[in-house]
């Protein structure tokens, strides 16, 4: 060999010194690259978990609001319902005397072929289907058993014909609406 050649072999030598830093360069690079990618997944997989969290969370705030929002609608039109119901009320209970006083001129009335009785019964008729219409029912009592709730006792009386405890006569009528008891019916009870 030569000094040539041993100056080649030099300069490869230092050539594949190059190459050898530049490999170890670039896998130092590649690492630090694989490093970087597992850490930027990781960071990945971090926020995703935390933004998965936050629509969770968003889904569950829309799903209470949904419900409370229904909550509202159904309390409102209970409320709306429930207003409508007491102006009735309010003018059903004004209203019971004047359809007493209808029933009452109706009751005392001997001639019923008078066109008279005939027009004051096509009133009252008028103002029962008024009340029938708004929900307004008169409270169904005669033979029925006395109950407090439905019933005014005004008078006890023994009754052959009845049981104890049941309505014989009623004095004045009862009204309730839908479920709620606008009048009493005041009853006469057997004993």
């Amino acid at each position: 060999m030569n000094v040539n050649d041993k100056g080649l072999r030099e300069e490869d030598l230092k050539n594949n010194q190059e190459v050898d830093e530049t490999s170890d360069e670039k896998v130092t690079e590649e690492s630090s690259v694989d490093n970087g990618n597992v850490e930027s997944k990781a960071q990945n997989e971090e926020e995703l978990k935390t933004k998965d969290e936050e629509i969770n969370n968003l889904k569950n705030k829309l799903l209470r609001l949904q419900a409370d929002f229904v909550n509202y609608k159904k309390r409102a039109e209970k409320e709306m319902e429930s207003s409508i119901d007491y102006g009735i009320e309010s003018i059903v209970s004004d209203l019971l005397p004047i359809i007493d006083n209808f029933q009452r001129a109706i009751d005392s009335e001997v001639d019923k072929e008078n066109n008279f009785y005939k027009g004051v019964s096509l009133i009252a008729q008028q103002l029962f289907d008024l009340l029938k219409k708004n929900s307004v029912l008169e409270i169904d009592c005669l033979g029925k058993p006395f109950d407090p709730n439905f019933h005014h006792a005004v008078f006890m009386e023994e009754s052959n014909e009845y049981e104890s405890g049941v309505v014989i006569e009623v004095l004045q009528k009862g009204y309730m609406i839908k479920d709620k008891v606008i009048r009493p019916s005041m009853v006469k009870v057997s004993k």
